[in-house]
């Protein structure tokens, strides 16, 4: 849940996040606070990514492994388990 992200000290207020649109002088800063309520599973993805090598390998494990979600619902049907009942005849 990327939502619920918590960081320690005056991050939230100090923390900015840097893009560049090309163009000289177009740079811009984003703010935790800004990202943590527009797009809070891009903070997530960001700081993995600035863990992970800047290599082919280090892009594809990003891209194939890493998913994360904004809030507590999310499409894998393989992360809710069902309980199986087995009976005695089966088993034997």
């Amino acid at each position: 849940n990327a939502s619920k992200v918590q960081v320690t000290g005056r991050k939230a207020e100090q923390k900015t996040y840097f893009s560049h649109t090309g163009y000289m002088g177009h740079e811009k800063h984003t703010p935790f606070a800004t990202m943590l309520a527009k797009h809070p599973e891009r903070v997530i993805e960001k700081a993995v990514y600035g863990m992970l090598p800047k290599t082919a390998l280090g892009r594809q494990v990003l891209r194939r492994k890493l998913r994360v979600f904004a809030g507590a619902e999310h499409p894998h049907i393989a992360q809710s388990p069902a309980k199986l009942s087995f009976s005695t005849a089966e088993a034997k």
